[in-house]
């Protein structure tokens, strides 16, 4: 297969949108960034791509709750493009903002037939925004084709410090819409990532969820900010053998690339 090609997402308010361009890149994935606009015009460009970003920061400011307006258009205007490339397989991440997004157009959980929603992101039980340095427990029986390195760095490693990702969220509380829900994701082994602490309050400490292929991710913590051990706080202490493979998010991007590439999803 030749170089598959993602797309990432941006528009008004949207900050993270580089780093997202600079994790599939070095993946092994050409990038293209269009804003939200741009695809709304011709929403068939999505047919074009093997892969889907929706990058975090405050889309339109966050107005009325986070992730609420650019969810609206997406709905409006890209969805049912979007579910024809998740019925195809494309991989899609939603990164903190991006994590809101689909999950409020509907492509997360993906339990409803009708897309509604049944689970959400709330407001931190600290009342506050939250920047923080994070561990993090990839769920090692999850359907996740994005969190597979971490599954084999977890039980490769056994070092649960390694395992740190960066979180900037105010509204990152995960919650279901009833325990039926919470009990399906489960079941499915929707939960591919929770958090080490319970460091938000989300139910079953959950750090991000997939859709039950495996291939449609959401998560609060930004693995495109921990694509080198640079970035790691206490990076220096690692064993050179960690620090020789590639950063935790690195990895999951990695992950994707190749399941896209061997057509392993």
């Amino acid at each position: 297969m030749s170089t598959p090609s993602a797309l990432v997402i941006r528009t008004a308010g949207i900050n993270s949108e580089v780093e997202l361009c600079r994790a599939f890149t070095l993946a092994g994935a050409k990038v293209e960034l269009l804003h939200l606009d741009h695809l709304i015009k011709d929403p068939t460009q999505i047919r074009g791509f093997d892969l889907i970003g929706f990058p975090g920061g405050f889309s339109y400011g966050d107005d009325i709750s986070s992730g609420r307006i650019m969810a609206m258009h997406t709905r409006q205007k890209l969805l049912p493009e979007l579910i024809a490339a998740a019925d195809r397989g494309v991989p899609m991440i939603g990164i903190c903002n991006g994590f809101q997004v689909l999950t409020q157009i509907g492509l997360l959980p993906g339990l409803d037939a009708d897309r509604s929603a049944s689970v959400a992101l709330c407001e931190n039980t600290s009342g506050r925004f939250q920047d923080d340095c994070v561990a993090i427990e990839p769920n090692p029986d999850s359907p996740c084709i994005w969190t597979r390195d971490l599954v084999e760095r977890a039980n490769a490693q056994g070092e649960e410090h390694e395992l740190l990702m960066t979180i900037g969220h105010g509204e990152g509380r995960f919650v279901t819409k009833n325990n039926a829900v919470l009990e399906q994701l489960r079941g499915n082994h929707q939960i591919a990532l929770r958090y080490r602490d319970d460091v938000n309050g989300s139910v079953d400490r959950v750090a991000g969820i997939c859709d039950p292929s495996g291939r449609i991710m959401g998560l609060m913590p930004h693995p495109e900010r921990m694509l080198d051990w640079n970035r790691h706080p206490y990076w220096t202490r690692l064993p050179r053998s960690v620090r020789e493979s590639p950063a935790p998010g690195l990895g999951m991007f990695i992950s994707a690339v190749e399941a896209v590439s061997t057509q392993a999803v």
